[in-house]
């Protein structure tokens, strides 16, 4: 059952703000608040259930609820009798597969960016297949082959640091919420984490984002707007998308700069802020015969949203372009400076991911200037 959030999403969003605009004192202030409100949120919406539902595990596992299994039970038994986790702990397998799990189904870009779980691997292989199929005689000798050219990609596995208060009334609540608080704090917590440095990433000691690309000679650089959208209704926004496509549609081969057609055909996804989105899909929308209100946008894009793509830009992706990866996890350490929270005990839970474009025409930047009618300029 999802958690029902009250401060966190609006305190996320003045994280991305902070993480834009601000000083990294306010950077780190925006960080606490998001974190404080976030084990709020999580704390509260768990006592809520503790004080309405029946702790059977047959009537909960019916209803959809939390269940472990004997090493999840044993293992969060463990940190209720120790009063929190050890330097040495790290959380059973199947929670981190939950966790992984959690992250695709209820967020929506990390699906679209096919997250995966990659454990210890460490590098890719894509093939550039090339040649023809060639008509010949039924007997005559073979007129064609098919070479594949392929090409290994390193990842750099980097760490990602999630902050996890153990408020000390939760330890009272019996091992299936103590998992469920965990699983959820970690979740969310990397959540954020993973979106901003997949969208906003600069390189540097975390992902390259959809919003910056490398170059040639290794600079990681923002990448520069392909254009302008307006969503003007009509054959404008049929235009504009149209070129899009086709920017996204380009895939170089690395030879001599030459460039072949990539299939994106029910492959694009639109990443638009949250204050910009109702913008565009009010320009998108009609009314149908049956007085149905109706959006959709030419070459019909996947639209998701994130707080860490800038007001005024767009990002679009092809899906399956962008290597969106996790991989093991280090054990929990306690961590020892002070959070604005009281009552409880901070933890840290480190995952290695990483994330980057498999090239620079994968993704694209739009500067947004929406047309409104009977708006000038």
């Amino acid at each position: 059952m999802p958690i029902t959030f009250n401060n966190f999403e609006e305190k996320k969003k003045a994280f991305a703000k902070a993480t834009q605009e601000g000083t990294e004192q306010e950077q780190s202030q925006a960080l606490n608040t998001m974190l404080e409100a976030l084990a709020k949120d999580v704390q509260s919406d768990i006592m809520n259930q503790v004080n309405t539902e029946m702790a059977d595990n047959a009537i909960l596992q019916s209803r959809g609820q939390n269940v472990l299994t004997s090493e999840e039970r044993t293992f969060f038994n463990a940190v209720i009798e120790e009063g929190g986790f050890k330097d040495t702990e790290t959380l059973p397998k199947s929670t981190q597969d939950r966790i992984f799990e959690d992250l695709k189904e209820e967020h929506p870009l990390l699906q679209k960016l096919g997250l995966q779980n990659l454990g210890a691997v460490t590098e890719f292989i894509f093939s550039d297949p090339e040649g023809a199929a060639v008509w010949g005689n039924l007997f005559g000798e073979i007129q064609g082959k098919l070479n594949a050219t392929f090409r290994k990609e390193s990842i750099t596995q980097l760490k990602l640091t999630a902050f996890l208060p153990i408020a000390n009334d939760m330890l009272k609540l019996g091992p299936v919420w103590v998992e469920r608080y965990v699983r959820t704090i970690i979740k969310e917590a990397m959540a954020v984490g993973l979106e901003r440095g997949f969208v906003a990433g600069n390189g540097q000691s975390m992902p390259i984002g959809l919003l910056y690309e490398k170059q040639e000679n290794g600079a990681i650089v923002e990448k520069k707007a392909a254009g302008t959208l307006t969503f003007e209704p009509g054959r404008a926004t049929i235009n504009e998308l149209k070129n899009v496509v086709k920017k996204l549609s380009i895939r170089p081969t690395g030879k001599d700069e030459e460039k072949k057609v990539r299939k994106v055909a029910g492959k694009v996804v639109m990443v638009t802020n949250p204050f910009d989105t109702f913008d565009i899909q009010a320009n998108a929308t009609i009314q149908n015969a049956n007085g149905a209100y109706v959006t959709n946008l030419p070459f019909n894009p996947a639209m998701t949203e994130s707080v860490f793509v800038p007001q005024g830009k767009v990002v679009f992706f092809v899906q399956g372009e962008y290597i969106a990866a996790l991989g093991g996890q280090e054990p929990i350490k306690k961590f020892d400076q002070t959070l604005a929270l009281e009552d409880a005990t901070l933890y840290i839970a480190k995952q290695y991911a990483t994330g980057k474009p498999k090239d620079n025409y994968a993704a694209q930047v739009y500067n947004l200037k929406i047309y409104e009618a009977g708006v000038e300029g």
